[in-house]
């Protein structure tokens, strides 16, 4: 039988002077199994899934035909009508679980990076990720005038490229957090100009076909595109779940990480080319979507209130975020519909602007 017992934390590492112990929660099988959980985390991540599902539900029912939200859920359980489950099953369904995903692993793989350099500014915007990854898709696009099947995997391989060009040069007897960053913010630089190079060669159709794709879109986005990305999120996330005690730890520095016994190097390449996978199957999905992965565990974090990545909170705001920016990008403006990547990227951007003068007033940079 499982019984709960409440503990209190004793100091913990991340903890701000002078702020009171958490208390936590254990739940202690008769097998002797201790699963420890902060009460506010679960907390928070049950209340952003709540949100997930009904900007979820909203979203399905928003278009040129509003679905009422009771018959959105009556329709998902079989009951709806024969025109009801054709827009709701065949048309809106997989563009809410393509966004619930990708916002999801921009998210995870923003957590990771940010957790791997010790940096808020390390997510995969900041390091180029998102550029090579569009490299590899423009590529497929100027140069072959590839399908869609063919441009994301394009992209996911521009992405794979890209974080093993930038594992490789900021390798100098491992991979430290600042230089980290700066080989990043150097790789996604050069990768800029390679993809503007890139858009001047292509012809007036490519050309435009290839800017669309750079915004960021769930538009037209169906069945074809849930399946790999709900496959590699399968594998990817309890993998990465698996890692995060070793995550935590590598965090209070290299030299306690390996008195404690974990294996420092293996744990972050490993976490690293997951970030990397997560990073390059979004964008192949949905274009280069901007600024998730950079806010969603900062968001998080501020929500918990928790030291440590904050993995699974920042999945979910990352998911609860991209939705919600949908919606947004299809309501908020009149008739005019906007790419979703445009809504991210202009309140990413204002919130990479506030969290660079916090930084700077602390004196971090």
């Amino acid at each position: 039988m499982t019984t709960p017992r409440v503990l209190d934390t004793p100091d913990t590492p991340g903890r701000a002077p002078g702020r009171p112990a958490r208390r936590v929660r254990a739940l202690r099988t008769a097998g002797g199994l201790s699963v420890r959980f902060d009460l506010r985390t679960v907390t928070v991540v049950v209340l952003l899934l709540l949100a997930a599902a009904v900007a979820g539900v909203v979203l399905i029912g928003t278009g040129d035909f509003p679905i009422p939200a009771g018959d959105v859920l009556r329709t998902l359980a079989g009951h709806g009508s024969p025109s009801q489950e054709f827009i709701v099953d065949d048309l809106r369904l997989p563009r809410v679980l393509v966004g619930l995903l990708v916002g999801a692993s921009l998210g995870l793989s923003g957590a990771l990076f940010q957790s791997v350099s010790r940096n808020p500014l390390g997510s995969p915007d900041v390091l180029g990720l998102g550029q090579g990854s569009t490299a590899g898709a423009l590529v497929v696009i100027v140069l072959y005038s590839g399908s869609a099947a063919e441009v994301a995997l394009g992209a996911l391989v521009g992405g794979l490229l890209t974080g093993l060009a930038i594992y490789l040069l900021a390798w100098k007897q491992g991979v430290h957090g600042y230089r980290l960053v700066l080989v990043g913010i150097g790789v996604s630089a050069v990768v800029t100009a390679v993809n503007g190079y890139l858009l001047t060669k292509a012809d007036l159709v490519d050309a435009a076909r290839a800017v669309v794709w750079m915004t960021g879109s769930l538009n037209g986005r169906d069945w074809a595109q849930v399946w790999p990305l709900l496959i590699m999120c399968a594998v990817l996330v309890p993998l990465v779940l698996a890692n995060a005690r070793g995550l935590r730890m590598t965090e209070m520095g290299d030299d306690v990480s390996y008195a404690l016994g974990v294996s420092v190097e293996r744990t972050r390449l490993l976490l690293m080319v997951a970030a990397v996978l997560l990073t390059s199957g979004a964008t192949a999905a949905a274009g280069p979507v901007g600024f998730v992965a950079l806010t969603a565990p900062q968001l998080a974090r501020r929500l918990t209130r928790a030291p440590g990545p904050n993995l699974l909170p920042s999945m979910c705001m990352g998911a609860t975020l991209l939705v919600v920016a949908d919606w947004a990008s299809q309501r908020a403006f009149g008739a005019d519909q906007l790419p979703v990547g445009v809504v991210t990227g202009v309140l990413g951007g204002v919130y990479l602007l506030w969290l660079l003068v916090t930084e700077r007033k602390a004196g971090r940079i």
